[in-house]
């Protein structure tokens, strides 16, 4: 024998060693359970007796089974033969044996014999023989066909990898196979076998991380321990979740909190030192609409905001930050989302709040109002006439003030030092001209003495160098009347022809706010977003989301106080935040940062039916997320209530019970849900889930751990 054939012995060998070894893990001879002996591409049949069943635990509904010709103590075994591979089966149902009316026959008339013996059963001992016993032993299970386990060589080394398809390579109609009932160890290696591009995408993107545990299998909703199966681990790679839609759906009371908080934690906790795993800093932000992250209660051991006391060494500070409307004695250093509709630099963003207020008003005034920006604000390098860029200061300026009066009246109180100064600088925002036309104003009709004296009045008030709100936002409607009288006609004919820029004195925006003060209604209707304003807040808290998130903490908004319309507002606000931040990232070269946004009852803030409009915020998110590694995962009890485009692009599930077949229907479109249509219909256990990952190839029932974090 020459040197090469000895050393392709030797691989030959090391072959066979390492694919009995493979194999062993999922093929235990004393977990046989009987014969494959009828099989199409998508389904077979297995004859099973009760022996077997009763030796094995039982074969409960859905379970997995194993399919093969392979036989772990062949010496000679060869991973490219075409018989060596292992098939997965999972249990669907009973299946009829071409001599089971002559058993169910036999099994009546002995039942009938009997009758009447309470301490007797047609199968007892003695009352049938036993060649009779054996023949009524035998029974058939319908299974689905899951896929197909085999073994191949990695390129790069050598040596043999347990590979996994979603369908089967070979067809075997007239040979038998052997089914077996995955031990512990071996169910263990099938619901933990990931993809391995996945990973290798995962391990490009953020380097080695480790799989999290989040439960163990469960495969019906009577779960005993006899059958051996409850104590088998169940992974996910939490980084299947980054830039990627995951739902959660099922009933209240069905675990889907509990769920969010384990994923939420599994996230969190590849933060973890390790020396073998790369250690990534994801930040996730919560909207939480009862409380239950941002607040401990009665039902958790510890909360979701205490998840840093998971790891020594780190602070709070470091690693989880709350957000609310209103302080929480047991949480001092909560921030407040909070903003100061006054200030400078946050004139816009108070003006887009107040907008999602009166978006839906058909009042032309409202609409006219709801036209007025801030962004605007006069930039001196845009200007070559200084004198020009003064001028439109002032008009800037005046504006601010006017719009400023608007917020004091319908209710927002100003900040202490800000006074209500009529002049830009030196020079007024009112002139002598215009004061001396207001005073000239007169209404012909008796009927008008009140406009006139209004229109006196708010000249008397506005010639002064400064007054205080109060004051002024009671004068400006005066202004608003003289806007519409020939005095102001003939003034503003005069301000035309010698102002710089050729327009009015009362721009449009500037009409349209001076409108407002003519009308209740409208004061009143800007009044409810009161709750969002601080005269002492001092940024802007979508900011302060974004940077903490950016800085890999997680976030938890607390929106458990609140109107529904302005908890909804805030959360399009820092959504929109978050989406155009990374956007501009992604679109500057740069490698936008990882974040992760859970929505609670996201039926209220989801686009339903035919509601995809790409101006919503949660549709360009649900579309363009992945691009800028945006994750979103959304929990809600009906899953018709999400968009279809948004359920055909989600790739993570994590579904327990649900109480009606319009939703289930809904849910056996995807993946092999169809399977599990009656058990997620009739199983209402807490924390019973079927979990589908983007790493792992077919669904998989999982009781999930109940969440602790331990003090």
């Amino acid at each position: 024998m020459g040197i090469e054939d000895g050393i392709n012995q030797y691989h030959d060998k090391e072959d066979v060693t390492q694919a009995k070894k493979y194999f062993s893990r999922l093929i235990q001879p004393n977990q046989y359970v009987g014969d494959l002996y009828s099989i199409d591409y998508e389904t077979a049949r297995v004859l099973v007796h009760d022996h077997a069943r009763q030796k094995v635990g039982g074969i409960p509904s859905l379970c997995f089974l194993l399919a093969t010709r392979i036989s772990v103590d062949d010496e000679n075994l060869d991973f490219k033969d075409e018989d060596s591979s292992v098939i997965i089966l999972r249990v669907l149902d009973s299946a009829v044996l071409p001599n089971s009316m002559e058993a169910e026959r036999i099994r009546v008339e002995t039942a009938q014999r009997i009758s009447g013996e309470i301490d007797v059963n047609w199968d007892s001992e003695g009352v049938m023989d036993s060649k009779t016993r054996v023949y009524l032993g035998y029974a058939a299970i319908s299974c689905r066909i899951i896929g197909t386990f085999f073994l191949d060589k990695n390129d790069s080394t050598g040596k043999l990898n347990l590979k996994f398809g979603c369908d089967i390579s070979n067809y075997y109609p007239n040979r038998g196979l052997k089914v077996y009932k995955p031990s512990a160890k071996a169910l263990q290696t099938i619901v933990n076998y990931t993809d391995p591009t996945n990973l290798s995408d995962h391990e490009e993107k953020y380097g080695k991380t480790n799989p999290v545990k989040i439960g163990n299998i469960r495969y019906a909703s009577t779960n005993r321990k006899f059958q051996d199966v409850d104590d088998v681990p169940v992974y996910i790679h939490p980084i299947d979740l980054l830039s990627q839609k995951t739902a959660l759906f099922g009933m209240t009371r069905t675990g889907k909190s509990n769920t969010t908080k384990i994923i939420a934690k599994s996230v969190y906790d590849l933060r973890k030192p390790s020396a073998e795993y790369h250690s990534p800093r994801i930040g996730q932000l919560i909207f939480d609409p009862n409380a239950e992250y941002a607040n401990e209660n009665v039902q958790d051991k510890g909360a979701l905001k205490n998840v840093w006391k998971s790891i020594s060494g780190v602070s709070v500070s470091d690693e989880v930050v709350t957000y609310g409307v209103s302080p929480v004695e047991s949480d001092p250093s909560r921030k407040m989302m909070l903003v100061n509709f006054y200030g400078k630099d946050f004139l816009q963003v108070g003006k887009e709040i107040l907008n999602t207020t009166i978006q839906g008003e058909t009042a032309q005034y409202m609409r006219n109002f709801y036209d007025v920006s801030f962004n605007d604000r006069p930039i001196k390098d845009d200007y070559t006439d200084d004198g020009l860029y003064y001028s439109e200061m002032t008009r800037f300026g005046r504006r601010v003030l006017v719009y400023r009066a608007l917020l004091n009246k319908a209710g927002y109180k100003p900040p202490p030092n800000l006074p209500a100064s009529l002049k830009n600088g030196r020079t007024p925002f009112f002139s002598k001209d215009i004061i001396t036309a207001m005073k000239e104003t007169t209404f012909k009709d008796k009927r008008d003495k009140k406009k006139e004296t209004a229109v006196h009045t708010a000249a008397a008030v506005l010639e002064k160098d400064a007054v205080s709100w109060d004051a002024l936002s009671t004068t400006l409607e005066g202004l608003f009347i003289f806007l519409g009288t020939d005095e102001y006609a003939k003034f503003n004919q005069e301000y035309i022809k010698e102002s710089k820029s050729g327009d009015s004195w009362a721009d449009t925006s500037l009409s349209s706010i001076l409108e407002m003060f003519a009308f209740p209604k409208g004061t009143i209707t800007l009044g409810r977003c009161i709750v969002q304003h601080s005269p002492n807040a001092n940024s802007d808290f979508t900011d302060d989301i974004y940077n903490d998130l950016c800085a890999g903490k997680l976030v938890i908004v607390d929106q458990s106080v609140g109107e529904p319309e302005f908890n909804e507002t805030v959360a399009k606000r820092v959504m929109w935040r978050i989406f155009r931040m990374n956007q501009s990232a992604f679109r500057n070269g740069k490698i936008p940062p990882d974040m992760l946004v859970y929505v609670e009852e996201a039926h209220n803030l989801l686009p339903t039916g035919n509601n995809l409009d790409l101006k919503d915020v949660w549709v360009r998110t649900a579309k363009e997320g992945a691009k800028y590694r945006i994750g979103l995962v959304y929990a809600t009890q009906e899953v018709s209530s999400i968009h279809k485009n948004i359920l055909k692009n989600t790739s993570n599930w994590f579904i327990s019970h649900l109480n009606n077949t319009e939703e289930t229907r809904e849910l056996c479109k995807f993946y092999d849900f169809a399977d599990f249509e009656p058990s997620i219909r009739r199983a209402q256990d807490k924390g019973f889930l079927r979990v589908k990952t983007m790493s792992n190839f077919f669904v998989i029932p999982v009781q999930v751990d109940k969440f602790v974090i331990s003090d």
